[in-house]
Order: structure tokens, then sequence, then C-alpha cells
């Protein structure tokens, strides 16, 4: 099921997702004329750098919410004729006219539970040779944050999909990719305490728990999370990886 974010908020976060989409953007070497398929697009951050060296290029933005789109389009007012964006379900096929030549996505696969149909249907949307780049969180990410959550509600609960090294590698291969190299890296973010922290809490990492409560019952859960962390940090571990489609 696609869920919606708050994507105002979202964007006035200070987000570690910034340097994370730079890091992944390192691992391309762009002419400047490809066309670019950003899976989990937000709010166009990424979109945004990856038109910046694309200048002859474009970029197919796919996202699940309706709302992130509508932010990226303000974002990138005077350049939607570079940007094409869908809002599709990433593990079903995409409604594309033409293979992209290269794949990016930074902060979203933790979010979709079955990564064999993800990467699959990544793979059937690039051309031979493509190259795929991402980032997302990995085995141990958010874990203390994980335990705060488990505390508060006195149950184990199961929101994301965070995968190791080794299954990606291997489920990547599966897909038709080749050239795979995977690793888990430690990136923690720290924010500053009190309402920064309890906004990038609700809107960056609770959302999925957040809308299975009522409203009025949020900022009360959002608190109980928080207090039960020693500092203001999300403990991320991210999932960093990138292989070339084969053929």
């Amino acid at each position: 099921m696609l869920r919606e974010w708050d994507a105002e908020t979202y964007d006035s976060l200070p987000l570690p997702h910034l340097r994370w989409g730079a890091r992944t953007l390192e691992r391309f070497s762009f002419a400047g004329d490809e066309t670019v398929l950003e899976a989990g697009c937000g709010t166009g951050r990424d979109t945004e750098a990856l038109l910046g060296v694309l200048p002859r290029g474009r970029v197919i933005a796919v996202d699940g919410s309706a709302r992130m789109l509508e932010r990226l389009r303000t974002r990138l007012a005077g350049r939607l004729d570079r940007v094409e964006a869908i809002q599709a379900d990433l593990t079903a096929p995409l409604p594309l006219t033409e293979k992209a030549d290269a794949a990016f996505s930074v902060a979203t696969f933790h979010w979709i539970r079955d990564h064999d149909a993800l990467f699959a249907n990544i793979a059937g949307a690039l051309r031979p040779g493509a190259r795929f780049a991402a980032d997302c969180g990995g085995k141990g990410n958010v874990a203390a944050v994980q335990a705060a959550i488990d505390d508060v509600l006195g149950e184990r609960t199961d929101t994301w999909s965070f995968a190791g090294a080794e299954e990606t590698g291997e489920r990547l291969e599966r897909a038709g990719f080749t050239d795979v190299e995977v690793a888990l890296v430690p990136d923690p973010a720290r924010l500053e305490p009190g309402a920064q922290f309890h906004s990038f809490l609700a809107t960056v990492v609770l959302g999925a728990h957040l809308d299975r409560m009522p409203p009025a019952e949020h900022e009360e859960f959002v608190t109980a999370v928080a207090d039960r962390l020693s500092e203001p940090v999300v403990d991320y571990v991210r999932l960093v990886f990138s292989a070339r489609r084969a053929g």
C-alpha cells in the first residue's frame, strides 16, 4: 500500500538524506544527456541535483506519494520539461515509454517489503549496461529507535525491511545485475533536542506508526519514543550498493 507523507514538514527538516544523495550521485559518471530513473524521488531534492549533472538529459521521477510529487513539481517549476513525475508502486511494472540509462534511489527501499520484485522491476526499466546505485536503511538501521517504539507499544513491530549486504547482493544478481557492490555503513544523524528532534521522528521515522493511530495520540507517542532515547540521535545504518544491468 502506498502511503502519504507530510511533504512540507519533510522538506523543512535538516535531512541527512542530502549527504546520502550526494554520496550516491558520486557513483555515476554521466555524459550529461542520459535519462535517469529516480526510484523514490520524494520532494525533488535529489531530482534537482540530477538535473544539474544532466544538462541535456532528463529524469523519470517516481514516488508513491502524491504530496511528495506535488512538492517536487513546485520545487522544479520551470524545469518540468526535463522531468516526468509519476506516482507508482515500484514493485509493479512502471508506465515508461523508454528504457532508462541509469537508476538512482535514496532512502526509499527500506519501505518496500519485496526487494526481489523491486529489483526485477527496476532491471526491467533499464537498458542493458545501465548503472544502478542506491542508499537505503540496512540491517541494524534505527535499532535504538525500534527498541524505543517496541517499549512504548509493548510489542515488537515490523514496519521496515532492513536487508543485509549479502542477501541484497544475491537479490540484485537474481534480478539480472552484475558488477554488484554492497556495504553497510553506520551513519547516525544528530538533531537539536526538543521540537526539531520530535518533528524529525514524527515526519521521517514514525510516520507508518502514526498512520495507524488517531491524531489525538500522535504527540504523546512521539514524545514517549523520544524520551526513551538517551540522546537526540537517529542511529542510521545505510545499505549502499551499486550494480550494472546485464545484457
